[in-house]
């Protein structure tokens, strides 16, 4: 049904949505894939779809240390600059592991995204700078939008390395895909069978939503197509 990332990910955005993909997971035994409903997007129209770059957070109470015994705390946002700039067309920054207390993404961070030809940014935390972030049409998704800087109250510790969110794992290329309904993290061992049947449920619903339109009743449909 599809050659490459590229036409999958634009079947995705043109002909499915997080539900009926989510719904064939659960068919293939996968019933626990959806990330914190808490995570939307921050304009409800955007769609993130992509691989998966893990990011890894930690809170810090100090933006460098002269003492210390670890040279990344040294470092002002840690690893934050490298993980940014190691994102590759069609990946999704993907991070989580930092108190709810800071900003995990903003407005610079989505414009250096988009040069990279990056898919989106998926964060379990907050985002800020929205009103550039809108403006951009960057795809971001956070549990929402608060201005307080990650400089003095977080680092990245590292990158493309597997993490999880609510006990769902993530590995390093595992598709991502979010809408208003919930971001969903698909594995890369599922994605062929997860994907070709969701296409097919999604265009067998067309013809559910037909027999509906012209007065079949909901059982008739669910006994004729098994959908519903």
């Amino acid at each position: 049904m599809w050659k490459s990332d590229d036409e999958l990910f634009s079947i995705a955005k043109n002909e499915l949505f997080t539900a009926l993909v989510g719904d064939i997971l659960d068919q293939l035994g996968y019933q626990h894939q959806f990330l914190d409903p808490a995570i939307k997007p921050v304009k409800n129209d955007m769609v993130v779809i992509g691989r998966a770059m893990p990011v890894l957070e930690a809170d810090v109470f100090e933006e460098t240390s002269k003492e210390t015994n670890n040279p990344l705390m040294k470092k002002p946002f840690g690893l934050m600059f490298e993980a940014l700039d190691s994102l590759k067309k069609n990946e999704v920054y993907i991070c989580t592991g930092s108190s709810f207390s800071y900003a995990l993404w903003g407005g610079l961070m989505s414009t250096r995204a988009i040069k990279l030809n990056a898919a989106g940014a998926v964060l379990h935390g907050y985002s800020r700078d929205t009103n550039e972030v809108e403006k951009l049409n960057f795809p971001t998704f956070s549990i929402g939008t608060y201005a307080q800087d990650q400089g003095p109250r977080g680092k990245v510790i590292d990158y493309n390395i597997p993490i999880e969110i609510n006990h769902i794992r993530i590995n390093p290329g595992d598709i991502v895909y979010g809408d208003r309904d919930g971001v969903l993290i698909i594995p890369k061992v599922v994605e062929k069978k997860a994907f070709e049947g969701a296409i097919e449920k999604a265009r067998g619903e067309q013809l559910v939503k037909k027999a509906l339109e012209n007065g079949m009743s909901t059982v008739d449909a669910f006994n004729k197509f098994g959908i519903m």
